[in-house]
């Protein structure tokens, strides 16, 4: 790690000494939540991962430092600062350089976890292929990078404003691995199934940690492994409502010609509005659960290597 990072006691000596860490990405504080909601939130899932046994790495950069576990001063600075930039891993060396301060997004949490050596990584859904990808050939920074880091990601699947087949097409092609915590179809993020099949299904921890350690006795190169984690039916956005208001932002969405960047903020805000906060309460649900099994699978990972 270069002097450009900073790896919190805490994290540093869980890490040392062989114990379960989590690495928690910090755009759904910055970006992804309202305020005052969003600090509680990330309050709450610290605290989550703490109570399951193991230690959370809240990652962001500070100030022109990559901070692997912030303290409640670097929360509360994430959540509360409107300056805060939103870092792709694309981002991290002009950031670094340049002192910004900005919140990490799936690929560059997973780089920066991946290179302080922490294993396993919660999110709520990763970026994917977009939608008319054949005209615009947009993905996600998110994929390729999943392909050159081995750090395990609990995720609720892609966000279903993305093609979903084209993505897990895309994640074959790269070589990242899926599998399905506990169902036979990938989940899609405020849904329970996106209705597309996974290769394969893993039904507890302890299975998780097992095909780490077997990834790792394999050798390098590796790629991300990626646990797709359901959101519970009782939790997720109802999938009449989700289809139909998705549909009509779409609509909107050509008739006002957003395009490039612009389309994915567009529409999480369009169904945050039009389901009247219900998406916003399955994407929450969906993290809590995800952040949960993170810290269980991190404690079998840990546990099997002692």
């Amino acid at each position: 790690m270069t002097t450009t990072t900073l790896v919190s006691e805490e994290v540093r000596e869980a890490l040392h000494e062989g114990r379960p860490v989590v690495a928690l990405e910090s755009t759904i504080i910055a970006h992804g939540l309202p305020r005052p909601r969003n600090l509680a939130v990330a309050v709450e899932l610290e605290e989550s991962v703490r109570d399951r046994g193991a230690v959370p790495a809240t990652i962001a950069v500070v100030d022109g430092v990559a901070r692997i576990g912030l303290d409640r001063t670097g929360l509360t600075r994430i959540a509360e600062d409107p300056s805060v930039r939103k870092l792709g891993h694309r981002d991290l060396a002009p950031a670094l350089a340049t002192g910004a301060t900005g919140a990490t997004t799936v690929s560059a949490t997973a780089r920066l976890a991946d290179a302080a050596g922490i294993r396993v990584f919660a999110t709520g859904g990763l970026g994917g292929v977009h939608r008319e990808w054949r005209e615009t050939q947009d993905e996600s920074a998110d994929l390729r990078l999943l392909a050159e880091v081995g750090v395990t990601v609990v995720c609720a699947g892609v966000k279903s404003i993305l093609d979903v087949p084209a993505t897990l097409q895309r994640l074959e092609t790269l070589g990242v691995t899926v599998a399905g915590y506990g169902t036979e179809t990938f989940p899609g993020f405020y849904l329970s199934s996106s209705g597309e099949p996974v290769d394969w299904t893993l039904r507890s921890p302890a299975e998780v940690a097992a095909v780490i350690r077997a990834r790792e006795a394999l050798g390098r190169p590796w790629s991300a492994l990626i646990v797709a984690n359901p959101v519970p039916q009782a939790e997720q956005l109802d999938p009449a409502l989700h289809d139909r208001v998705l549909a009509r932002g779409l609509a909107e969405l050509k008739e006002k010609g957003i395009t490039g960047q612009a389309v994915t903020p567009f529409l999480l805000e369009y169904l945050t509005t039009h389901t009247d906060g219900a998406s916003l309460e399955a994407n929450l649900a969906a993290v809590r659960g995800n952040v949960r099994l993170a810290a269980e699978i991190a404690g079998a990972y840990a546990a099997g290597e002692r």
